[in-house]
């Protein structure tokens, strides 16, 4: 009896891109891919009709950026494991990632067998986060991760900063204090590495929270 293979969705918005991934995974002897997506919207629709074990997604797509992807991909597909495909090699990008529900983190450059083993790694349960040419990996629960992540409610006043409000509209909107804003974005500050409100902008662009 044959062994089972790992099913992928292979969802990112450059068709040259996909084609060579799907080439690559279709070329061992333990995976297949079972569906393509271009965009955000597209990857969740498609991953519900195919049932993926492993969701492959890039960070930058249009329609649905790559966070609120992961995030739905999580809430309709909570089988699947994510991992996430970007050329952002910045270990702030893998925090808010796993924090939004990815296992991985791989940069875009890696080498074939890099990428190959992040899935098998996902698949089986670990995390495997790949920060510029250095690879991490261990157990995983829900939203594992060797770095600090963020919370959910530091994902949302990040999302709304990013959108251009103030401490005083984010604590309106968010019913909570204007102290307790600035508290987690002194937070945000640290735990992304950024020194400033532009740079805590710029990082949720690029995860396309704006």
């Amino acid at each position: 009896m044959s062994k089972k293979k790992i099913r992928l969705l292979v969802a990112d918005d450059h068709a040259i891109l996909r084609a060579g991934l799907r080439m690559l995974i279709n070329d061992q002897p333990d995976m297949r891919v079972v569906g393509e997506a271009a965009d955000g919207e597209e990857a969740v629709r498609c991953a519900l009709t195919t049932r993926p074990d492993v969701a492959l997604v890039d960070l930058s797509m249009p329609r649905l950026g790559g966070v609120e992807t992961l995030q739905r991909l999580r809430r309709e597909l909570p089988s699947a494991r994510l991992l996430v495909l970007t050329m952002h090699n910045d270990p702030a990008y893998a925090k808010v990632t796993q924090a939004a529900g990815a296992s991985g983190h791989v940069i875009k450059d890696s080498d074939s067998s890099e990428v190959l083993s992040a899935i098998r790694a996902v698949h089986h349960g670990r995390s495997f986060v790949q920060v510029g040419t250095s690879a991490q990996g261990g157990p995983t629960g829900p939203a594992p991760s060797p770095l600090p992540v963020l919370s959910p409610r530091e994902l949302q006043v990040l999302r709304l900063l990013a959108r251009g409000h103030t401490n005083r509209e984010v604590a309106t909107l968010l019913t909570l204090s204007v102290k307790t804003v600035e508290t987690h974005r002194s937070r945000l500050l640290e735990k992304l590495g950024a020194r400033t409100r532009a740079e805590l902008v710029q990082i949720a662009s690029q995860l396309g929270l704006r």
